[in-house]
C-alpha cells in the first residue's frame, strides 16, 4: 500500500495537472458543472412534465371508458329487470292454463300437433333424399 501512495505522489511530482484526465477526465470550472446541472435538471423537468401530462390524459381517458362501462351496465340492468318481468308474466300466463283442465287439454293438443307436424316434415325429407339419389 505504501508502494502505491509513494508511485503516485512521484507521479504527480513528474506529471502534475496531467494525472486529472488519466483519472477521469478534466475538472472544469465550478460555475460549468453547475451550468451543466442546471440544463440536465431543466431537460429532467421537462421529461416529467410530459409524462404526467400523458398520464393524466391517459386517467382521463381511462375514466370516460369506465363512465361509458358503468352507464352500458346499468341500461343492461335495466333491461334484465324488465323481461325478468314479462317471463315472469309470461310464466304465470302458464301456470293458470296448467291448473285449469281444458288448458290442460288444449296443451296437450298442441303438443301432438307440433310433433305430428315435426314427424311429417322429417319423413317428407327422407323419402326426397331417396328419390332424388
Amino acid at each position: 500500500m505504501s508502494s502505491r501512495r509513494d508511485h503516485r505522489s512521484s507521479r504527480s511530482a513528474l506529471f502534475g495537472s496531467f494525472d486529472s484526465i488519466e483519472e477521469g477526465g478534466i475538472r472544469g470550472s465550478p460555475s460549468y458543472s453547475q451550468e451543466v446541472d442546471d440544463h440536465g435538471n431543466d431537460r429532467a423537468i421537462n421529461s416529467l412534465q410530459d409524462r404526467v401530462i400523458f398520464l393524466k390524459k391517459l386517467t382521463g381517458d381511462i375514466h370516460e371508458e369506465v363512465e361509458s362501462h358503468n352507464h352500458m351496465l346499468d341500461r343492461m340492468g335495466n333491461e334484465m329487470d324488465a323481461s325478468r318481468g314479462i317471463m315472469s308474466g309470461t310464466m304465470d300466463r302458464f301456470k293458470m292454463v296448467f291448473e285449469k283442465k281444458s288448458g290442460r287439454g288444449m296443451c296437450k293438443l298442441a303438443a301432438c300437433f307440433i310433433v305430428s307436424f315435426f314427424i311429417i316434415y322429417y319423413f317428407i325429407r327422407f323419402l326426397g333424399y331417396f328419390m332424388y339419389r
